[in-house]
């Protein structure tokens, strides 16, 4: 990296005093427990921190609420600036602390916060690469906010306080909002990967595996990866390999008749390959009648699953009421029509309770035998199995978003792939058959 001494990495947290940190944990650990929760995230984060500064010299300041600087070096040690985050919301705070910064003579400068576990000094790293070539960087919070916002002085004067006006904080608008700010204000920016932050009870598992606590029993649930493939030799790889960077994990890759080497590429990543006609129900059926996982996990060769989702996925399933999931849809590309495409698939998801297969479902292996598995259609597979799944509970649309592919909608033209899908599910709705619907749709793509 460039002259580090020019570079600064802040820290938001707040000083660990029982009934005013953490609060919405205080229903489930207690006031104690969520200030307890709070010290040793922010520990957690500020040993990372001081890790990336004694690597690449990055000075670290740490930007507080309650205490004062007293208690807050003898808890945290010396080595770091302690400044409060002053009068404001939460976007007056974060500009303040970029102003202070740049008018110390930084170049960049990058704010975290202390309730994201999963922030590694990688990411920090690659966050000040970014400003190198971007007016902004930020890392997108799964619940819609953003944990990690860094900015480069060349332009903080031209955006400045406006990327922090008029946004919704605390809810899932605020990324959305910034993001239209940025874009309206003409300013390049990168987005880091999507992670979890701990705020509430049910995203307590993501703290406990970051803190190598042991896994409770139901978070133990064994889970089995079903992906059925026809032709994806250039995906399945991958696919797999960071399936099994997290570890032990039953992936079965069930091939519809391939014609490329498909089968020997999963088998070489190390999942177990299935064969099976060419049905993507008859392929998933068959995935989950091998599978001997609590846990059903269905999934495309082209789609890679957001950090964490495990925990993610029992988490959700432990929850009452709950029937399914699925996660929300990411399409990995920058075309702004496909930007659009993901917020109405999200929006659909979330109000109407019906993800489509792209999303990554699943379901416990005793809802999915009680249902019947997925219906033996050649197409609307993934649809059908959704209405019969919401007859026995809600379907939990998760905020953190899988990455796929925008092959099919590059393929064929976005417009065109989303009317076509549009008109394939009013013709379903309306009583046609399946294989005539699959005939339809096959002879509209140009596919046999």
């Amino acid at each position: 990296m460039p002259d580090n001494s020019r570079e600064r990495l802040i820290v938001f947290t707040r000083y660990p005093e029982p009934g005013t940190t953490k609060t919405r944990m205080i229903p489930e650990l207690g006031e104690e427990g969520a200030a307890d929760l709070q010290r040793q995230m922010t520990e957690h984060i500020i040993s990372r921190a001081k890790a990336l500064s004694n690597e690449h010299t990055i000075p670290v300041e740490v930007r507080y609420e309650g205490g004062n600087e007293k208690l807050m070096s003898e808890w945290l040690g010396p080595g770091l600036s302690y400044y409060r985050q002053g009068e404001g919301d939460i976007g007056h705070r974060m500009g303040r602390a970029l102003q202070d910064a740049f008018g110390q003579d930084c170049e960049t400068a990058v704010i975290i916060g202390s309730d994201i576990p999963d922030i590694t000094t990688d990411l920090m790293i690659r966050a000040f690469r970014a400003l190198y070539q971007k007016d902004l960087v930020l890392g997108p919070a799964s619940d819609g906010g953003y944990y990690l916002i860094g900015a480069h002085r060349r332009s903080f004067r031209h955006w400045h306080p406006r990327i922090f006006r008029d946004i919704s904080w605390g809810t899932e608008h605020v990324l959305p909002q910034t993001l239209e700010i940025a874009d309206n204000l003409k300013l390049k920016y990168d987005l880091l990967h999507t992670l979890r932050d701990v705020d509430r009870p049910e995203d307590l598992g993501v703290w406990y595996r970051a803190a190598g606590r042991p896994p409770s029993q139901a978070s133990s649930k064994p889970i089995s990866v079903i992906i059925p493939t026809l032709n994806e030799a250039m995906s399945i790889e991958q696919t797999v390999s960071n399936l099994k960077s997290w570890g032990q994990l039953e992936i079965i890759v069930v091939d519809g008749g391939s014609q490329d080497a498909t089968a020997a590429v999963a088998k070489a990543a190390g999942a177990e390959v299935l064969t099976s006609e060419p049905s993507k129900a008859r392929q998933m059926n068959a995935g989950a009648a091998r599978a001997t996982g609590d846990i059903l996990l269905f999934l495309h060769a082209d789609t890679r699953l957001p950090d964490n989702y495990d925990n993610c996925i029992r988490t959700a399933l432990d929850q009452d009421q709950i029937s399914a999931g699925a996660f929300s849809l990411g399409i990995d590309s920058d075309a702004s029509g496909l930007r659009i495409i993901e917020n109405v698939a999200n929006w659909r998801s979330r109000v109407f309770q019906m993800p489509y297969g792209d999303q990554a479902l699943f379901v416990s292996r005793e809802i999915f035998n009680q249902i019947g598995g997925y219906p033996d259609y050649p197409i609307m597979e993934d649809f059908e199995f959704v209405r019969r799944l919401k007859r026995l509970g809600k379907i939990a649309i998760l905020p953190e978003s899988v990455r796929t592919s925008p092959r099919r909608w590059q393929n064929l033209g976005i417009l065109k792939t989303w009317l076509l899908n549009q008109l394939i599910i009013l013709a379903y709705y309306c009583g046609i058959s399946p294989k005539r619907l699959s005939k339809w749709y096959h002879r509209d793509k140009g596919t046999s």
